[in-house]
């Protein structure tokens, strides 16, 4: 049966095995669209809109997308109709526990090879925040990430890459290898001349204790800039 014809309809009006919560206990979240799991945290609707046509307008608010609904405001979320306070940060505690299962996913060791492995694991922790964090990867002799570790939060234009910070870290975590990562929130991942000086100046620190600074990736949610690819660290991956 076509969901289109529950449109405007009262949830308890439904045939059981088409109310969110039944069909999941009948069939499990899988069989959910994301508006009909978008339904179950909102609960109910409002006249003449049902809960599961709420979810959907609120993910046609941010075109469709259920990646682009993590990181938006819980006040982004209460303008849409229907949705206050609590039903906002209801979804929003169940998008970031979604992001953080991601990124645990994400961490499991494996051994980098290529910025893009870095872009698809980091990917989950930097997608949609509103400001900049700065991440390093640790290194084994094998290349394998050994830890990760948030070291500075920062604006929605900059955050301060510590080169002191960075080797300490990297001498207690003994690690043969570095791997710097931070987001543009912008959506473009070009760097900016701050980046190139900061990342220069963390090279020079470790190598001074012979640790490679194999990249600096810089991410952005359409893709991602690798200073090894454009050369500018001049030995790594």
């Amino acid at each position: 049966m076509g969901r289109r014809i529950f449109d405007g309809m009262k949830m308890k009006d439904w045939s059981l095995d088409e109310r969110p919560r039944e069909k999941m206990l009948r069939r499990g979240a899988g069989n959910l669209s994301n508006a009909e799991l978008l339904a179950i945290f909102i609960g109910s609707g409002v006249p003449g809109t049902n809960a599961v046509d709420v979810g959907q307008r609120l993910l046609s608010s941010v075109g469709g997308r259920l990646s682009d609904l993590v990181g938006q405001p819980v006040g982004k979320l209460m303008e849409q109709k229907g949705i206050g306070e609590a039903r906002a940060v209801a979804i929003t505690a169940a998008l970031e526990l979604g992001r953080r299962y991601m990124a645990e996913e994400a961490a499991v060791l494996e051994s980098v090879h290529s910025p893009e492995q870095v872009f698809r694991m980091m990917l989950p922790l930097l997608k949609g925040l509103p400001h900049e964090e700065c991440w390093a990867l640790f290194l084994n002799r094998a290349n394998v990430v050994t830890r990760r570790e948030k070291l500075t939060t920062g604006t929605v234009e900059s955050t301060l890459i510590d080169s002191k910070q960075i080797l300490r870290h990297a001498l207690e975590q003994q690690a043969k290898a570095v791997i710097l990562v931070h987001n543009h929130p912008s959506g473009s991942p070009l760097p900016g001349e701050a980046d190139i000086r900061e990342t220069r100046k963390v090279q020079q620190a470790l190598k001074t204790f012979d640790i490679l600074l194999l990249d600096h990736v810089v991410i952005a949610d359409g893709g991602y800039y690798s200073f090894q690819d454009e050369r500018v660290v001049k030995r790594g991956l």
